[in-house]
């Protein structure tokens, strides 16, 4: 009787090709909750993995190797080849969505909720909020790679195109008229209702430096009328409905703000003294490194076909329809920015 030895070498090995190393390769089952987090993990243990095989097999004597099967002595080597040059992919998980803070977070939250449980629902994949306290941690999240979409003004697009190349305009919301843009407005109480050519040493309450409704068209306004910001004291405020509330109370002469917020507050004394031409309408922005064409596609074909009946719970800065965008939709946007001041990062008093 003749007895077949295999050495422990030979079963050490086998074990950790077929055991560890193509299950660190390709899992079978990735759950949910920690998608993410895991699927770097499996690219990071199948390369040391399979280094630690490689190394083993060529510390092998030849009659050992001669023991092992073609496909126990390769696999590991070309393993390590196609994972050493494999790209990181965005592993299946929830979707994060960023809105802008342009009112109160329960505000905000309450206008996108609606519409993205009914997204998530058409693309199979829950979508997270992901609120923040400034334009600027909403770009820098999307650059950073923790956001997948977002909602941005001209401004806001525009400054992250020049810096991330990779976000994507997917549509751009209608406003209550059915237009895909926007005006701002510059407001005061009905009561103090100021000359265009008298706004000199005047409080002025402005948005964020990003806001396209802020500084850069606020600006705009006053120029037209022989003024400008730099003869004014501002400060920013951050949200639009702070700004309608602050010129309610009589704390600031002026503001800056979008003109549908403003009326909001028209019951307040708020009114409109002067209005921007049409901007291009607050839009949903994709992270191209992080969502492919496809998805982008089937967002925003929802988007644009949805029609008033799967609208009438979504918010009032959204529920009135969508139209497909492109990065030409904001040049426009580009020339005012190029024809004005630098914007600064905080206010004058």
């Amino acid at each position: 009787m003749t007895i077949h030895f295999v050495s422990p070498m030979v079963e050490n090995v086998h074990g950790y090709v077929y055991g560890r190393l193509i299950p660190l390769c390709f899992p079978a089952r990735v759950t949910r909750r920690s998608a993410q987090s895991r699927a770097g993990a499996h690219r990071t243990g199948a390369r040391r993995q399979a280094r630690t095989i490689a190394a083993r097999i060529a510390a092998m004597s030849r009659p050992v190797r001669a023991r092992l099967s073609w496909q126990t002595l390769f696999l590991p080597s070309i393993l390590l080849i196609f994972l050493a040059g494999a790209a990181p992919l965005r592993a299946a998980g929830p979707l994060v969505f960023a809105p802008l803070p342009t009112e109160s977070p329960e505000t905000v939250v309450g206008q996108w909720r609606p519409m993205l449980d009914r997204l998530g629902k058409a693309l199979g994949t829950e979508i997270r909020i992901e609120y923040s306290v400034d334009y600027d941690e909403v770009l820098a999240k999307l650059r950073a790679g923790t956001v997948d979409l977002a909602q941005l003004g001209p401004l806001p697009y525009v400054t992250l195109k020049k810096r991330f190349p990779a976000a994507t305009p997917i549509v751009r919301f209608k406003e209550r008229d059915g237009k895909a843009a926007y005006t701002c407005a510059l407001v005061a109480l009905e009561e103090r209702k100021f000359a265009p050519r008298a706004l000199r040493g005047r409080t002025v309450a402005l948005t964020q430096p990003l806001s396209t409704c802020g500084y850069l068209v606020t600006d705009a306004l006053l120029r037209q009328g022989g003024s400008t910001l730099e003869q004014n004291r501002y400060r920013y405020l951050k949200q639009h409905d702070a700004v309608a509330i602050a010129v309610a109370r009589g704390d600031y002469d002026l503001g800056g703000m979008k003109t549908s917020i403003a009326r909001k507050y028209a019951h307040l004394g708020v009114t409109v003294l002067a209005e921007s031409r049409p901007l291009p309408a607050f839009s949903l922005v994709a992270n191209g490194e992080r969502v492919g064409p496809e998805r982008i596609e089937q967002i925003r074909r929802f988007l644009v076909e949805s029609d008033e009946l799967v609208r009438a719970d979504w918010g009032d800065n959204i529920r009135h329809g969508a139209v497909s965008a492109a990065d030409g939709d904001f040049d426009a946007l580009r020339a005012l920015l190029a024809s004005s001041p630098p914007i600064p990062e905080k206010g004058n008093f």
